[in-house]
């Protein structure tokens, strides 16, 4: 495989890698661009391993081993310091490797939900790390996959592959659209469909977890400070709360989704 040394951070070689730390120009240029950034050795290896391909692969010298193993002999690796891989990202790329990979084409909402007990719904979810975390929680609580609303942050953006440690690429996952009409979809397909909401009529998560034991359930969570839509929620079979203390009144989002999967498992 082509292993190239660059010692020229203006290198046209590395135009993909450059400034990552801008959130609006990666929205541009990851999927109208077609790519995906998978940070760190560990979870580059996931993503070829699930089948996702790599344009070129950007590495500290000692992180090199690490990854050239599990990469297709066509694809170049480009070597560079820690110092040309700061100024080029625009961070300190402590985990040693990078890699700009080709976006896979999403799959049917019918293909991901085929056999599927437990589905998570995001709707609205801004957070990169709150969308990395879910995916997380989702994959170790046994849950079997993340349908994801139109105005949710992009679950492959590098953030959230970061802090999901590649789960994104294990777990079945989609955009959810029409919005919020696949709500009723997912009701039609023999999913319960619990909207996680504060309201005076909300059913205790325990509660609802022992009513739909061994029922096909789909867990609704919504954005960072508003919460759920009303479209959503008046599209729900019921708004479940989890119970709180301490005069605390929720947790956040992927705090909450990862005790829910876990009543409902």
């Amino acid at each position: 495989m082509p292993v190239i040394t660059v010692t020229d951070a203006s290198d046209a070689r590395l135009a993909d890698y450059r400034n990552l730390t801008d959130v609006a120009l990666r929205r541009v240029l990851e999927p109208a661009g077609g790519l995906y950034m998978a940070e760190g050795a560990k979870v580059i290896v996931r993503a070829v391993a699930a089948g996702h391909r790599p344009r070129s692969v950007l590495v500290a010298q000692r992180w090199l081993d690490s990854v050239r193993y599990a990469i297709d002999p066509d694809v170049s690796i480009l070597v560079a310091s820690d110092e040309i891989m700061q100024s080029v990202t625009g961070f300190n790329v402590h985990r040693g490797a990078l890699a700009a990979m080709h976006r896979p084409e999403l799959p049917a909402i019918a293909d991901v939900l085929r056999g599927a007990r437990i589905v998570a719904v995001l709707e609205g979810i801004v957070d990169h790390t709150n969308v990395g975390a879910i995916f997380r929680s989702v994959a170790g609580m046994g849950a079997d996959a993340v349908l994801v609303s139109p105005t949710c942050a992009d679950p492959l953006y590098r953030r959230s592959v970061k802090v999901s440690m590649g789960t994104v690429f294990q777990v079945p996952w989609t955009r959810a659209e029409p919005w919020p009409g696949v709500l009723d979809h997912l009701r039609e397909a023999g999913f319960v469909v619990a909207a996680l909401a504060l309201s005076p009529d909300a059913v205790a998560l325990d509660d609802f977890a022992a009513q739909h034991r061994g029922r096909r359930i789909a867990l609704v969570f919504g954005t960072e400070g508003d919460g759920l839509t009303r479209g959503a929620v008046a599209r729900a079979d019921a708004t479940v709360t989890i119970p709180m203390y301490g005069g605390v009144d929720s947790l956040n989002v992927a705090a909450a989704s990862a005790v829910a999967m876990w009543a409902v498992r």
